[in-house]
């Protein structure tokens, strides 16, 4: 009897492989064509292997030398910063190496409180909330807050996270063309109807380098009663006067609701990102928000690299003078150089490209 049930298991088995296989090569079929499309599309995205430190010369894997590094998001050189590392190294040494809990079981330390109050301060906001990263902190606010009685005005070209934070609630959605303050005005009228009303923006765009008029998003929130969301993770330490980001520049920070951001950028390089805002709202997601409360604790090693990072920029100025007088361009004239008017960047056609080439530097 036992060798039958054996016998029958086995010829059982077997058609089950074999449509096993059969799925499985029909899924390479069906990856193969996606990334050929890809790849197709001039979108396949390689990766440069760093053998060094992150800096302004880097050593990448296969090109001898070093090379100039105009692509990281290592704003202020903090990331490879002295004291950076040191407060790392302590950090690891006095906390370990990770807590292997999320923070509400067994993994909050003391050095996650104190980086959390360091944030509010620095925002000038009641509380702050850690995430592993500034996109769970997108993904995790908008559903814990917003609720079908609700509604989120979003501009166009805000940051994939945002847009994806955004579909996870289940508010009820606008989006307003981008920088469009005449068809963000007409959005806050239809959206009159609901509970509460979070309009959304990046605060300064990392595709094309433009700063959301926040004077006039705050302003248009005020007449209609709305509530104002900024991400400011390519602007926390180092725009406005103080490094607090694009509510600093542009004179809002008592005008702006809730701030999205990250430790991984000008803040030490590393990882991490946060919200903060209202003590209340802090509150809710440390209940609610589920990238938090399913997620481990941010590495101590982390926690301590920003944080230092944080103490640098509140106990002097000279760092954020000395990144922002580099930006100046008017030393350049003087080595009889011409330079483009433009404000910012942009990638050029190739007839476009090729006569700008010729006249600007």
């Amino acid at each position: 009897m036992w060798a039958g049930r054996v016998l029958h298991a086995a010829l059982s088995a077997a058609p089950r492989g074999r449509r096993a296989q059969s799925a499985l090569t029909q899924l390479r079929g069906v990856l193969e064509e996606e990334l050929e499309a890809i790849r197709g599309a001039g979108t396949w995205k390689s990766e440069r292997v760093l053998t060094s430190r992150q800096g302004p010369r880097i050593h990448v894997d296969g090109v001898s030398g070093g090379i100039l590094n105009f692509c990281a998001n290592n704003y202020l050189g903090l990331s490879s910063h002295p004291e950076v590392i040191q407060a790392g190294l302590q950090a690891l040494e006095e906390f370990g190496a990770g807590l292997s809990s999320t923070r509400f079981i067994c993994g909050t330390q003391t050095i996650h409180k104190d980086l959390e109050a360091k944030i509010a301060r620095f925002h000038q906001r009641e509380d702050a909330i850690l995430y592993p990263s500034c996109f769970d902190a997108n993904a995790g606010l908008f559903e814990a807050l917003l609720t079908p009685q609700d509604a989120v005005l979003s501009d166009e070209l805000n940051h994939a996270s945002i847009i994806d934070g955004i579909r996870l609630c289940k508010a009820h959605k606008y989006r307003y063309r981008h920088l469009d303050m005449t068809d963000l005005e007409a959005k806050l009228q239809e959206a009159q109807k609901h509970r509460l009303r979070l309009v959304a923006t990046d605060g300064a765009f990392s595709m094309d380098g433009d700063i959301a008029p926040l004077r006039e998003i705050c302003h248009l929130a005020s007449r209609y009663g709305a509530l104002v969301f900024v991400d400011e993770c390519h602007a926390t330490g180092f725009l406005g006067a103080t490094g607090r980001g694009t509510d600093e520049l542009l004179g809002v920070m008592d005008q702006v609701t809730v701030i999205n951001s990250t430790l991984g950028k000008a803040l030490g390089g590393a990882s991490g990102g946060y919200t903060t805002g209202p003590g209340p709202l802090v509150s809710l997601l440390r209940q609610r928000s589920r990238p938090y409360l399913f997620s481990n604790s941010l590495p101590p090693a982390v926690a301590g690299c920003a944080s230092k990072a944080l103490d640098l920029l509140t106990e002097s100025n000279a760092i954020i003078q000395t990144m922002a007088a580099k930006t100046q361009r008017s030393p350049s004239a003087s080595l009889g150089l011409r330079l483009s008017p433009l404000v910012h960047p942009a990638d050029l056609g190739t007839d476009l490209g090729s006569h700008a080439r010729q006249e600007w530097v």
